[in-house]
């Protein structure tokens, strides 16, 4: 009998809150209905937050590993790269259930909580932001939140803007974040990037709606998640029966590569070797940043109607390609200015890619190229197999 009590408290429990939650066709409450302008903001805020960190951020890893700073700037890297990989089909399958916004949330808050540490332990600083690997997707959830909100011919644009977003976070930031850092010192940075964070919570909280309707997830709001869902050798076996998702996997991956490589050691090489002033560097990402966003917007839907999904993302790497190699062999700083304008031309692959996946890629095999599992899903659409939204 009091179990039977117990169990009756529990499932009005359950059902109270999900009436808080949920409200108007199982759309939780923010300012309007979803759309691709609450996931840009999101994305600025957090990009610009960390964007504010990027000077600091060289001057203490360099004083916390004075012998080894690059290496360890990999290390880091590297293990934050691979638990986001581990952890990504699992983030995908969970927001199919349980919507977009609580996992909007939750990788924004674990992304940004290493920003206040970077003043009061910088090993704690560097190990929290390996660790924060494991729910670092923030931009696969927001592009599965544009994906729930748009149509098909509407879609590569609305990656575009994400991606042109992000761009413009990093415009204005790593400027204002050099200037407040000679001027006040980094603490002022830190405390400047963790309100903005802050900011970026509670606008989730409050502003964001959920763009997963609740018709379109399982039958039960607290469906359970397969192992096979969760774990993300089975996705890529997955991905590997499909010749078109496998090469642009491959793709995908092969574009990565070098430019990871390229943007971990990027700025401090154009201080070491191009000589260039801190002024110059944030000279140089406010520019990149301009003619990112002019690219990711206005060029990318040009040449999306012009010349197709396939040929856009053919002339992305090729710019790609041109950029990587001036990088390499410019000698005088006028050719990194240059390779920059290519760099930002090269920018329109990204969304190109993620256009191409959502109408290319099975459901549970978005997760390995780009987005989480149920972007397509649309009622009367089968999301087994590829088709339109």
């Amino acid at each position: 009998m009091t179990q039977g009590k117990k169990k009756k408290r529990v499932n009005r429990s359950v059902l109270l809150a999900k009436k808080i939650i949920i409200k108007d066709g199982g759309s939780p409450q923010g300012f309007g209905s979803p759309s691709v302008y609450h996931a840009v903001i999101v994305i600025f805020l957090e990009f610009f937050a960390w964007g504010l960190l990027t000077a600091p951020t060289l001057v203490v890893l360099h004083e916390t590993f004075p012998k080894h700073t690059f290496l360890m700037n990999g290390l880091i890297q590297g293990v934050k790269g691979l638990l986001s990989f581990l952890s990504a089909p699992l983030i995908g399958a969970l927001s199919d259930v349980w919507g977009r916004k609580s996992f909007l949330l939750l990788t924004v808050f674990f992304t940004c909580a290493p920003i206040p540490l970077m003043k009061i332990s910088p090993w704690w600083y560097f190990a929290v932001i390996s660790v924060s690997g494991v729910f670092a997707v923030t931009f696969s959830v927001v592009f599965a939140y544009v994906a729930d909100i748009t149509q098909e011919h509407e879609r590569s644009m609305a990656y575009g803007l994400v991606s042109a977003t992000f761009a413009a976070s990093l415009v204005t930031s790593p400027a204002i974040g050099a200037y407040l850092s000679h001027a006040y010192g980094d603490s002022l940075v830190v405390l400047l990037a963790t309100a903005i964070a802050l900011l970026d919570i509670c606008f989730i909280l409050v502003a964001v709606p959920e763009s997963l309707p609740e018709k379109m997830r399982p039958a039960s709001w607290g469906a359970p998640i397969s192992w096979e869902q969760a774990d993300p050798f089975a996705s890529l076996k997955k991905v590997g029966q499909d010749s078109i998702v496998l090469l642009i996997c491959i793709t995908v991956f092969l574009s990565y590569l070098p430019e990871a490589g390229q943007y971990s050691s990027f700025f401090l090489y154009l201080r070491q070797i191009m000589k260039f002033s801190p002024e110059s560097v944030a000279a140089f990402i406010a520019v990149l940043g301009i003619l990112s966003i002019v690219a990711q917007t206005i060029v990318l839907s040009l040449l999306m109607r012009s010349i197709g999904n396939k040929n856009t993302i053919l002339l992305g790497l090729g710019f790609q390609i041109l950029q990587l190699a001036w990088y390499g062999f410019g000698s005088e700083p006028w050719m990194m200015w240059a390779a920059g304008a290519v760099a930002a031309m090269s920018s329109i692959t990204f969304p190109a890619v993620s256009a191409l996946v959502s109408r290319t890629a099975d459901a549970d095999q978005q997760e390995y190229v780009l987005l989480p599992s149920s972007c397509r899903r649309r009622p009367g659409n089968d999301h087994r197999n590829p088709g339109i939204m």
